[in-house]
C-alpha cells in the first residue's frame, strides 16, 4: 500500500532531495510544496500520477488548509508530514532587525506548528501517521550570531517533546532531524545576514564570516540525509527516534554539550535541593 508524504519546502535543499529522493520510490505518493511551484519542474520527470505539486506559503493558514485538503482528496490521507522549509537570519543579539527575527519565527516555529495542526485531524482519524520536523544543531547549542536563529530551533525541539508525550501510544509518531552543516545553500542565499558594526562583538562576524566561506562546502550530503530521514520512517517506525541527529558534528557536539550540562547539574545538586527546605540558607 502507498504511503503518501507531504513535504514542505521542496524547491531547495533537503526539502529538494527529500522530495526526489521519495519521487524514486516504489509505494510512495508525494505532495511536493513550494512558495513558487514552476521551482518544482524537477520532479516531472518522475511522474506518472504519484506526485501532487502545490503553492504553499507556511505562513498562511488558508494555502496550509488548501494543500491538506488536495492532498488528501488525491491520495485519500496523509501518512508522513516533513515539515522541512525554514530559512535562517544571521546578526548579533543587541542589533537584530525585528522584522527579520519574526518572520523567521513564523516560517521556522508557526509554518511547522500550523502544517502540524492541520494534518492532526487526518492522522487522528487514520490512527496513524508520522510528524518529521526539520530541526538542527543549532537546536541543541548556541553559536555567536545564531542566537535568533536558536531561539526558533529551541523552540521546535520544545515543542515536538511535549508533542511526542501527548501522541504516544496513539499510532502518532515524533521526530526531530538534527543536521550540523550541509550543502543545502543555508549558508548562503537561504539566510539573510546583519554584520555586527559593533567593534565588541568581533566574534559574530567572525562567525559569520566562517558561515559565508564554507558555504556549498559543508560535510554533509543532503541526498544521503534524505534516505537516512526515509528509511527511520518506513522500516524503523516502532522505534522511531525522537532525535535523529546526521552529521558527524551534530553526534559530537550534541554528546559534549549534554555531558557537559550533566556535570554542571550534578554540581548544582546541593544548592538545587536547598531551596526545598524550610529554613532559609546561612551565608
Amino acid at each position: 500500500m502507498s504511503k503518501t508524504w507531504l513535504v514542505t519546502g521542496t524547491s531547495t535543499g533537503f526539502g529538494r532531495s527529500l522530495a526526489r529522493f521519495l519521487a524514486n520510490q516504489k509505494n510512495v505518493n508525494l505532495v511536493a510544496t513550494a512558495r513558487n511551484t514552476d521551482k518544482l519542474s524537477y520532479l516531472d520527470q518522475y511522474d506518472h500520477g504519484q506526485i501532487l505539486k502545490a503553492k504553499l506559503d507556511v505562513t498562511n493558514k488558508d494555502e496550509i488548509k488548501q494543500v491538506v485538503k488536495a492532498a488528501v482528496d488525491k491520495f485519500g490521507g496523509i501518512d508522513v508530514l516533513d515539515n522541512n522549509a525554514g530559512l535562517g537570519y544571521i546578526s548579533s543579539f543587541e542589533e537584530a532587525d525585528d522584522k527579520d527575527a519574526k518572520y523567521m519565527f513564523d516560517v521556522n516555529v508557526w509554518g511547522l506548528v500550523h502544517m502540524t495542526q492541520a494534518v492532526l485531524p487526518v492522522m487522528r482519524k487514520q490512527h496513524s501517521g508520522t510528524v518529521v520536523n526539520m530541526s538542527s544543531l543549532a537546536g541543541i547549542h548556541g553559536a555567536p550570531a545564531l542566537s535568533f536563529y536558536n531561539a526558533t530551533k529551541y523552540a521546535v525541539e520544545g515543542l515536538m517533546d511535549s508533542f511526542n508525550k501527548e501522541v504516544q501510544g496513539t499510532g502518532i509518531k515524533v521526530m526531530l532531524v538534527e543536521p550540523s552543516g550541509f550543502r543545502t545553500d543555508w549558508g548562503g542565499r537561504s539566510s539573510k545576514k546583519k554584520p555586527s558594526k559593533v567593534n565588541f562583538y568581533s566574534n559574530v562576524n567572525e562567525n559569520m564570516r566562517g558561515i559565508e566561506q564554507t558555504a556549498g562546502h559543508e560535510a554533509g550530503n543532503p541526498d544521503t540525509a534524505a534516505q537516512i530521514v526515509y528509511n527511520q520512517v518506513t522500516y524503523h517506525f516502532a522505534d522511531l527516534p525522537l532525535h535523529l541527529p546526521i552529521g558527524k558534528s551534530c553526534v559530537e557536539n550534541a554528546i559534549k554539550h549534554y555531558s557537559d550540562l550533566a556535570d554542571h547539574y550534578k554540581k548544582m545538586t546541593y544548592l538545587a535541593i536547598s531551596a526545598d527546605n524550610q529554613a532559609p540558607l546561612k551565608k
